[in-house]
């Protein structure tokens, strides 16, 4: 039986400067459901590759395909529409101080126009989700880094996205925490959610075994199942 394809990368290169390339000539398939790592030393080519996932950059070379859709040809008027499909975990949170949990969770669906009634029974199911869903009227800056987290695999999970991607979600994580927030993230997956997580954490690794794909001067040099 054919699994379907999720994302195609086919001959991607990106440059920041002429003399060397952040990522060289990408060939990737990842499978609907599938739970891979992307690991490689600081400066490899992880988060460049995650941002041309979520079309936060372009490539300079080759084509990407979400779900059979060349998003490398979207007009930017319709690159909000993709976003509605993939969630996206940063390592900085990127969370907005002035605003309640509840707010910060809510804000991609008020941005897809969803009614007030619809927006809050999902802000409540994610939260509860991660266990935070008494703190839903605090503030970011009241919580600990790795409560911090939660509510932003919350906000990334509350639009049942297709796609999640996490840039290093554990980087600043005590152990326990990071064993917390790699459930989560299992839980997302088990729900058929596609789950790419950059990381350079080899005990995360091999705490919970997946395929990998190690990236190299931005080159892919390995592709590993578990």
């Amino acid at each position: 039986m054919n699994t379907e394809a999720m994302i195609r990368l086919y001959d991607i290169s990106k440059h920041y400067r002429s003399d060397s390339a952040a990522l060289a000539n990408i060939d990737l398939r990842i499978d609907k459901g599938e739970f891979v790592y992307l690991t490689g030393a600081s400066g490899a080519g992880k988060s460049t590759l995650l941002k041309l996932l979520f079309c936060a950059e372009r490539p300079d070379k080759g084509q990407i395909l979400i779900k059979g859709r060349n998003i490398t040809r979207l007009k930017s008027r319709e690159v909000p529409y993709l976003r509605r499909t993939i969630g996206v975990v940063f390592q900085d949170y990127k969370l907005m101080n002035s605003r309640t949990i509840f707010e910060n969770v809510a804000f991609p669906l008020e941005v897809q126009g969803k009614r007030r009634i619809e927006v809050g029974k999902k802000v409540y199911q994610a939260l509860k989700e991660v266990g935070l869903e008494e703190r839903m009227s605090r503030y970011p800056l009241e919580l600990s880094g790795g409560e911090q987290q939660r509510i932003a695999i919350a906000r990334a999970l509350v639009v049942g996205p297709d796609i999640l991607l996490a840039d290093e979600p554990t980087g600043n994580l005590d152990i326990n925490v990071t064993l917390e927030i790699m459930e989560l993230f299992k839980k997302a997956n088990a729900r058929g959610t596609t789950v790419v997580l950059a990381t350079h954490s080899q005990e995360m690794i091999q705490r919970f075994p997946r395929r990998v794909l190690t990236l190299e001067g931005g080159a892919l040099v390995r592709d590993e199942s578990c």
